[in-house]
């Protein structure tokens, strides 16, 4: 047989193992996304109200909401909006995750064992699956950047059409094609930096609590390579990264929610140290963790249907185990 011949012979993942990692991880993130989603919008309806920025600028204020809690924002959301939203933007969002996991998967993975090279027994020392964990999740977030933005706004339509304010997009094609006219094509990565920097955080409490959480158990305890130690681990890391990243996911959310004149620059903020220190001035430092009841709350069982997920379609796919 040929080596043209054997290489065809070969199963999809060993011929094509980059891509078939992307797919399977672009697969789990879009399970996990539409199952945690009124999480995530209830998360950015409480970040956005009570924006000190918008309550100076008369010009962009419209009506202030009350601000709710978890629990009543989800609520208000289904009575004043109707079930269905709260899954308005998940289209997006599913897009999202296809590009941002399908590629902080493949980042780790490489980075973890062609460049800092973990040892024959498995093991990373800690510093380098930071570095790691960092490193591919403002990768994957950078290519990601845009269907977050769309996400964002398209979360707010709801609120805009309560507050009497004409609807922005009539649908997610709609408002790719009008924020590229708008602003071009910066005007898609309007909010990058904060995004990336929260998503950076968020992978070195997710990538990097995962896996050294679930490599300490395999070789600490009697666990084994099951669904209860993937379990266990992606608990932990859903807490540790709520923790790191809910502060830039306000400042993110935000700047990407804010207005923009026709040159597609804010209206309420100049960077994302402008719009942390405004935020902190005007609302107090604990503003910075606006939604993070319902961030922790998606973030857990985000991360343990993504996890439980992925090892399993990697290893009815025949991959190795994470």
């Amino acid at each position: 047989m040929s080596p043209a011949e054997e290489e065809k012979s070969l199963p999809l993942p060993e011929r094509w193992p980059r891509a078939s990692k992307f797919a399977l991880s672009a697969c789990a993130a879009a399970v996990a996304e539409l199952v945690t989603f009124p999480l995530d919008l209830t998360k950015t309806r409480l970040q956005i109200q009570g924006e000190a920025a918008v309550r100076r600028d008369g010009a962009v204020a419209g009506q202030a909401a009350p601000y709710r809690g978890m629990l009543r924002t989800a609520v208000g959301v289904v009575q004043e909006e109707g079930l269905g939203k709260l899954w308005q933007g998940a289209t997006p969002a599913v897009y999202r995750h296809i590009v941002y996991s399908g590629v902080r998967m493949v980042a780790y993975e490489h980075l973890r064992d062609s460049v800092l090279r973990r040892a024959e027994d498995k093991t990373l020392p800690f510093w380098k699956s930071v570095i790691g964990g960092m490193c591919s999740g403002a990768i994957g977030q950078f290519f990601a950047s845009p269907t977050d933005l769309v996400k964002v706004q398209m979360q707010m339509e709801g609120k805009r059409k309560l507050e009497g304010k004409p609807l922005r997009f009539q649908g997610v094609h709609h408002a790719f094609l009008k924020i590229l006219s708008e602003g071009g094509i910066r005007g898609l990565w309007a909010g990058w930096v904060p995004n990336v920097q929260r998503a950076a955080l968020v992978n070195m409490g997710d990538l990097t609590t995962y896996d050294s959480v679930k490599h300490f158990l395999l070789l600490n305890t009697s666990l084994v390579d099951n669904s209860v130690t993937h379990s266990v681990s992606s608990v932990c890391s859903g807490l540790v990264a709520a923790v790191l990243g809910t502060p830039a996911d306000v400042v993110k959310t935000r700047i990407m929610n804010q207005p923009r004149d026709k040159q597609g620059r804010g209206l309420l903020y100049k960077s994302s140290m402008d719009c942390l220190i405004q935020t902190v001035q005007g609302e107090g430092f604990m503003s910075l963790y606006k939604g993070f009841i319902p961030t922790w709350m998606r973030m857990a069982p985000w991360s343990l249907v993504f996890w439980l997920t992925y090892e399993q379609v990697r290893r009815i796919s025949g991959v190795s185990s994470f």
